[in-house]
């Protein structure tokens, strides 16, 4: 293969520079990098630099950072560097007339088995929905998001305490390597892509709001456990406790299943955590955060708490 194919390149998190580094490492013509513009960030309100951008200018790649993608002056900008393909990941929604320049069109990879879980957050919602799969896909983009036609998929089991962290590193390897066999068989072929086939028992991955964090220990010990594991590391499952007779918020980052039954409603220690009552089993919590806390294993926390102090709120 002759790498002679421009390419434009347009992300932003870590989860991007995977990409954006394997394309680039296998030799593919790079004439562009598109990525956010530096926002301060932090309590110094120091300001911080994308990962892609920090990627971009330690390889020597001509970096762009517009702040409005429909801004003439970038358009224009964009427009002389004579692209033939644009790959998207982890950016924001591009304009019509930026996606539709290029004559090979512009892809776009997400971290699910199109057309399951569109949106912003497939990753957490594949695991809090309890998902035993899942993968990563390539279509073109169109004007409706996550909508255009499939190019590959890549599929991958979940494992039944894997988190969200987890999940993400093995994806952004996947997806890096779905990517590059993509842009090859673009550049050698006539891709057309495959429609998206719409059915009703597909699900969404709409962004996470803090709500969507809280835990209802009045559902199955398996539905809080994916729910934890679903937003573990970040942002964090959390729930409301009597603590002392005061109440308090403490996030719960790693647990497992267990067999024993529920009876009662108290708080107990466990062989490797600590147990809360669930609609069914207990579920054994053993790294957990306190409101105002560091992050801790359980151990940690009961050196200074006691479960006899715990009260899940009525």
């Amino acid at each position: 293969m002759t790498n002679n194919l421009r390419i434009v390149f347009m992300g932003t998190p870590e989860f991007a520079v995977s990409i954006l580094e394997k394309l680039h490492r296998e030799g593919l013509n790079i004439v562009g990098v598109v990525t956010a513009p530096d926002k301060p960030a932090g309590r110094g309100q120091k300001i911080n630099q994308s990962a892609v951008k920090e990627y971009a200018i330690s390889n020597q790649l001509n970096l762009l950072q517009p702040t409005n993608l429909k801004d003439s002056e970038f358009v224009n900008e964009i427009k002389k560097l004579n692209a033939d393909l644009f790959v998207v990941v982890a950016f924001r929604m591009l304009p019509e007339v930026i996606w539709s320049m290029p004559p090979k069109g512009t892809i776009n990879l997400h971290a699910s088995l199109l057309p399951n879980y569109r949106g912003a957050a497939p990753i957490n919602w594949a695991i809090i929905n309890g998902e035993k799969e899942t993968g990563v896909s390539t279509f073109f983009i169109e004007k409706e998001i996550d909508t255009g036609k499939i190019i590959d998929r890549k599929s991958t089991p979940i494992n039944e305490n894997e988190n969200v962290g987890e999940l993400y590193e093995r994806l952004m390897t996947m997806g890096a390597d779905l990517m590059f066999e993509t842009v090859n068989k673009i550049q050698n072929e006539n891709i057309d892509g495959q429609n998206q086939v719409v059915t009703p028992e597909l699900k969404s991955a709409p962004k996470i709001f803090k709500q969507d964090c809280e835990i209802n220990f009045n559902q199955t010990a398996t539905n809080v456990h994916n729910l934890i594991r679903g937003l573990s590391p970040y942002p964090g499952a959390w729930a409301k406790f009597n603590l002392n007779s005061e109440q308090k918020t403490i996030k719960f980052f790693k647990s497992t299943l267990t067999d024993i039954k529920v009876e009662g409603s108290k708080i107990l220690v466990g062989e490797n955590g600590i147990l809360i009552p669930c609609s069914d089993f207990y579920i054994s919590i053993s790294e957990l955060q306190a409101e105002g806390k560091r992050k801790m294993n359980y151990k940690d926390y009961l050196a200074g708490n006691s479960v006899e102090s715990m009260v899940i709120p009525s």
